[in-house]
């Protein structure tokens, strides 16, 4: 079954966004590709035992099995060998992409303190945002009670453009609360009234 945001996508906002920033060509339309999630245990004790809490809170907040990173190479300040386990990511794309999103924008974010908006211009300058969550307990699918450690995360979204203002309307379209400006754009409003 086709997610609720990927259909409101192609029946609403791909049009609005169309027209909005004044495109000849459907294809030319700014859209999701994938959404890449890293999580960094860093320099903790038992990191053996953190890359395996990692690993089961990012494949139940995802749905997917993450990938361990490795370090590309040895830092004796940080007792870290080369090839040593350091971090998960795991790369969301179709389905799960925009049932992630959609919790990740309609329940998780919503629930950090003193919520304001996320920033409108951590942009890559390729039409990449990238937002970091620094606490794992904002996902409605972690138990409070079990966490043993905070963990933070890095959350990537790589959008088909390279032009940055083309990339915060289209996330901005799909719901994603950008701090400051308080008008929502046509394609906005249609994320707001399927939701």
């Amino acid at each position: 079954m086709e997610p609720q945001l990927q259909k409101l996508y192609k029946d609403k906002v791909r049009d609005a966004l169309k027209s909005q920033l004044g495109l000849e060509n459907v294809h030319q339309v700014p859209q999701l590709e994938k959404i890449v999630i890293n999580c960094s245990v860093g320099s903790q004790g038992e990191r053996k035992q953190a890359i395996e809490d990692a690993v089961n809170e990012v494949t139940l907040i995802t749905g997917q099995k993450p990938v361990i990173t490795l370090s590309k190479k040895a830092i004796a300040n940080f007792k870290l060998r080369a090839g040593e386990a350091v971090g998960v990511k795991v790369t969301l794309r179709g389905t799960r992409m925009y049932d992630f999103l959609m919790r990740l924008v309609k329940t998780a974010v919503p629930r950090i303190r003193d919520f304001r908006g996320v920033a409108p211009k951590a942009f890559d300058g390729r039409g990449n945002y990238t937002l970091g969550i620094s606490d794992q307990s904002i996902f409605p699918e972690i138990e409070l009670d079990k966490i043993k450690r905070t963990l933070g995360f890095d959350i990537t979204f790589v959008t088909s453009t390279n032009n940055d203002d083309h990339a915060r309307e289209l996330l901005r379209a799909l719901g994603m609360p950008f701090r400051g400006k308080t008008t929502q754009t046509k394609a906005g409003e249609s994320a707001e009234a399927a939701a």
